[in-house]
């Protein structure tokens, strides 16, 4: 079996729905309790106005869409690249969008233009991954 590169141009995606379960999970998981996800009244004395996703929340649906989607199982990050144009708040839909720009065919690596959008079309994360193939040694 081997590797097959994935074709330059091929998208995959990943859509999830955040909800405050999501942020309490990340935070008992991360101890990450910053009040801009949990403190309403704090939350809309800053620039969002309202609660918050934790970034991690929105990079993780990178994290599900390399692994099961493209280029799929086997798949790690060695390198990510992330910027935060915009939050993505309690309740958005989120979808996460992979671009492959390169595919090396003598090694299992891609690297993938990334964005994730609110359902608005508001870009919430854009970014750059480069991804590893762990190819099983019966597979070649």
């Amino acid at each position: 079996m081997g590797w097959t590169p994935p074709a330059v141009g091929a998208r995959g995606t990943w859509t999830k729905t955040f909800t405050a379960d999501d942020v309490e999970t990340f935070a008992r998981l991360t101890g990450d309790h910053n009040p801009l996800h949990f403190d309403e009244a704090f939350a809309r004395r800053t620039r969002p106005g309202r609660l918050i996703v934790h970034g991690g929340l929105t990079t993780g649906l990178f994290n599900a869409l390399v692994a099961e989607v493209l280029p799929g199982p086997g798949s790690v990050f060695l390198h990510q690249e992330w910027d935060y144009p915009a939050p993505a708040y309690i309740g958005d839909t989120v979808t996460a969008e992979a671009e492959v720009v390169e595919a090396r065919a003598d090694k299992p690596i891609t690297t993938l233009r990334c964005i994730a959008r609110r359902d608005d079309g508001t870009e919430v994360l854009t970014g750059t991954c480069i991804v590893y193939t762990m190819i099983p040694a019966d597979a070649t």
